[in-house]
């Protein structure tokens, strides 16, 4: 089948559609579809924020399993953006935890 996509890596023609993505039937390679919707996640502030950003908290957080809270002007380095209700995940002091957009503005 025909999908009128290159391949990035050997330029072959030979595509296998995969869904959600391409596949090339020559060397393997496989990445998504172009049209695909970006997770676009946006702080307190309303400004967009991307995988690998730095993030301040705005709020005083209680940790879920662990006595104690994280404490306003917090900072979180090297974010992730996943899908779901807590879209940001990130790491403070050594644990990952999953937090929510309106409590955190980009540093």
């Amino acid at each position: 089948m025909d999908t009128g996509e290159i391949c990035p890596i050997c330029t072959m023609t030979d595509i296998l559609d995969a869904g959600d993505g391409y596949e090339c039937s020559v060397c393997g390679h496989e990445w998504m579809k172009a049209d695909q919707d970006e997770l676009v996640v946006t702080d307190a502030n309303g400004k967009v924020l991307a995988a690998g950003d730095d993030i301040t908290l705005v709020k005083d957080l209680k940790i879920n399993g662990k006595s104690g809270k994280l404490k306003v002007g917090t900072k979180i380095r090297g974010i992730r953006l996943v899908d779901g209700d807590h879209p940001i995940e990130g790491k403070v002091e050594g644990r990952a935890m999953l937090i929510r957009s309106e409590f955190v503005k980009k540093a």
